[in-house]
C-alpha cells in the first residue's frame, strides 16, 4: 500500500501561481501513473490531469490546459502541479491519486490509493 499527502494549497488572488505536491511513502512512486482531482462544494470530482508511469505522457482537463502543469521527480517520490494564471473557478480541494494501469486514466474508479486533499482557494 502506499500513503499519499497533498501540499501547497492555499489563498491567492486570480491570475496568481501555486504548485502543489504529492508526497508519496511506502511505494516508489515511479511505478505508479498519477492523477490529480477536485471537488468544489456542491460539485462532483473532476479530473485536472494525469501524468504516465513513465512521465512521458500527460493528459489535462480542457478547463486547465495552457495553465496547469504536471511533473514528477522519482528522486524525491514526488508528483506536482503547477498552476499558473489561476482562476476563482478554480477554487476546490485537490487530491491526487495513483494507479497501476498503464497510459493515460481519467476516472476515478480506476485509482487505488487517494490522499486527503488540499484545499485551493482563489479570491477574484
Amino acid at each position: 500500500q502506499v500513503q499519499l499527502a497533498e501540499s501547497g494549497g492555499g489563498l491567492v488572488q486570480a491570475g496568481g501561481s501555486l504548485r502543489l505536491s504529492c508526497a508519496a511513502s511506502g511505494r516508489t512512486l515511479g511505478t505508479y501513473g498519477v492523477g490529480w482531482f477536485r471537488q468544489a462544494p456542491g460539485k462532483d470530482r473532476e479530473f485536472v490531469g494525469a501524468i504516465s508511469r513513465s512521465g512521458s505522457r500527460t493528459n489535462y482537463a480542457d478547463s486547465v490546459k495552457g495553465r496547469f502543469t504536471i511533473s514528477r521527480d522519482n528522486a524525491k517520490n514526488t508528483v506536482y502541479l503547477q498552476m499558473n494564471s489561476l482562476k476563482p473557478e478554480d477554487t476546490a480541494v485537490y487530491r491526487c491519486a495513483v494507479t497501476r494501469l498503464l497510459g493515460i486514466v481519467t476516472t476515478t474508479i480506476q485509482y487505488d490509493y487517494w490522499g486527503q486533499g488540499t484545499q485551493v482557494t482563489v479570491s477574484s
